[in-house]
């Protein structure tokens, strides 16, 4: 852990795990990696790492890898979770063909007009508009009407409430950062 970073509020569970929390470790970890700290910290209840786990939509889902990583990108940023922003950056931005340009983007306040397909832009206003109203309006939803079926409307809307409660988790338990994740741009 960083001396620099205050302590975690919730110490990590350590091995060994239940059964059932090291079966779920080994399924989404890669062979060698130690377990994130978010997933160690939720692993000190096992109903509700089961929850937790059983919440995520990194399955292969209704939208591209890019379009659910845009989401889930901008909704970290917008929260301020550079723990779990920069677990996805370093996990699936390059996987995703995000550009430096595009992770960038996914940060900033004004998004570039070629960061992102006309599409694309549609999901960072969308996460955007929940963010900041938790609302979607008329005009914003006709625009996603014009790019999106339904199934792919409602993942996301799931990505971005489900990633709005890992960046509550990452922030008000004061997760360390993964030493290998990207850090936001200055």
């Amino acid at each position: 852990m960083d001396p620099s970073q205050p302590a975690p509020r919730i110490s990590p569970a350590l091995p060994p795990y239940p059964t059932p929390i090291q079966a779920a470790l080994d399924h989404v970890m890669p062979a060698g990696m130690a377990p994130l700290v978010l997933f160690q910290t939720m692993a000190r209840d096992e109903r509700l790492f089961g929850r937790f786990m059983g919440g995520g939509l990194l399955d292969r889902g209704q939208l591209s890898l890019r379009e659910r990583e845009i989401a889930i990108l901008r909704t970290c940023a917008r929260c301020r979770s550079e723990y779990e922003w920069g677990v996805h950056v370093t996990v699936f931005a390059h996987k995703a063909g995000l550009s430096p340009e595009a992770i960038a983007a996914t940060v900033g306040a004004e998004t570039p007009v070629d960061a992102f397909t006309p599409a694309e832009s549609c999901i960072v206003a969308l996460m955007d508009a929940l963010h900041d109203t938790q609302t979607v309006s008329d005009e914003l939803w006709s625009q996603l009407r014009g790019h999106y079926s339904d199934p792919q409307l409602l993942e996301l809307f799931l990505l971005a409430g489900f990633y709005h409660t890992v960046s509550y988790l990452t922030n008000g338990l004061r997760l360390p950062l993964e030493a290998f994740g990207a850090r936001f741009p200055e």
